[in-house]
């Protein structure tokens, strides 16, 4: 009687945790958000810069210090357009044993303050960047960043290469012309906004735009993810015309790009920016780094974290010598 009585409690408290993932999901998001960020040692905090309350990810100062690796030189990792700073967790964990790394939420994204008298160009995101270090007391960084974040990356080191120990593009820079025009190009030249979803078959989609292989994303974080889009749609089309009137900026000027070293690492698979961008990347930035991730869509520090993660500690390893 008694192990048939430990069967039933254990299969209502079984029941009561499948109820509370899929009927109260929103009770477990923080749970997990915060259990897979000390799983890779960061930790939440928050800051105010350029009229923003910024919420960001830090891990701190690294336990184990690569050799020649000086903390005070962190690693900044910039998510894209209508992505935020826990996209970047399980791309950190191999890091932050050497590295100090900090993921925030940009200005108008995330968490972070989204004001409706306030720009979100690409001249509004650079200048943030620069009060969002100075406010965490950063001199210098090595800049990652996928999609708009990459291209922000970029531009910051374009106007404040001192500040700038490396650029990375950890997916596809916005702002490439693709000789081949990808899945997305092709949306927005019949005028849509593919990345902006308005309802649940929308935010489908762009989830299969975004990703070749989707990773496991638990329930509560899906639907919270999914929900954010929803609500905030109007207002993440007016963030959209905004980056769209770049289309083709960082193309423009890549090519001043050439002092620093960069690291390029594009999924052959990325529906968002076709792979054959490479080649006039390639061609303006002749000294970079370049690696076609072979299975990967767009968000390479998603599909495969830690993989990307080790080619991003290598391209690190042999960048010491020229900035440290």
């Amino acid at each position: 009687m008694k192990r048939i009585a430990f069967f039933s409690i254990a299969a209502a408290l079984a029941l009561c945790c499948v109820g509370l993932y899929y009927g109260a999901p929103s009770l477990l998001k923080e749970p997990l958000l915060h259990l897979n960020r000390s799983l890779s040692g960061m930790e939440e905090k928050t800051t105010t810069a350029a009229l923003h309350a910024i919420h960001y990810l830090d891990s701190g100062a690294p336990s184990q210090p690569a050799p020649g690796n000086p903390s005070a030189t962190p690693l900044v990792l910039l998510h894209g357009i209508f992505a935020e700073k826990d996209h970047w967790v399980d791309f950190a964990r191999p890091l932050t044993g050497q590295y100090r790394v900090i993921a925030p939420d940009f200005p108008g994204f995330g968490e972070s303050t989204r004001l409706n008298d306030q720009p979100y160009d690409y001249a509004a995101h650079i200048q943030r960047l620069g009060a969002l270090l100075d406010a965490l007391g950063i001199e210098k960084a090595h800049l990652a960043g996928n999609s708009m974040g990459g291209t922000i990356a970029a531009l910051f080191a374009l106007q404040h290469p001192e500040r700038v120990a490396s650029v990375a593009f950890i997916g596809a820079p916005h702002g490439i012309r693709s000789p081949q025009p990808s899945t997305m190009d092709r949306l927005i030249d019949a005028g849509q906004r593919p990345l902006v979803a308005h309802d649940a078959a929308a935010f489908r989609a762009m989830m299969d735009l975004v990703f070749e292989k989707r990773p496991f994303l638990p329930y509560p974080i899906l639907h919270a993810t999914e929900q954010a889009a929803l609500r905030n749609a109007q207002s993440n089309a007016r963030l959209w015309d905004a980056q769209l009137k770049d289309r083709y900026l960082l193309e423009q000027r890549l090519g001043d790009l050439q002092q620093h070293r960069v690291l390029v690492l594009w999924g052959d698979k990325d529906r968002v920016f076709d792979r054959s961008g490479l080649q006039p990347l390639q061609k303006l930035l002749p000294q970079a780094q370049l690696e076609a991730l072979p299975g990967i869509g767009h968000l390479p520090m998603m599909e495969a974290p830690a993989d990307t993660a080790h080619r991003y500690a290598r391209f690190l390893d042999q960048t010491k010598p020229a900035h440290q």
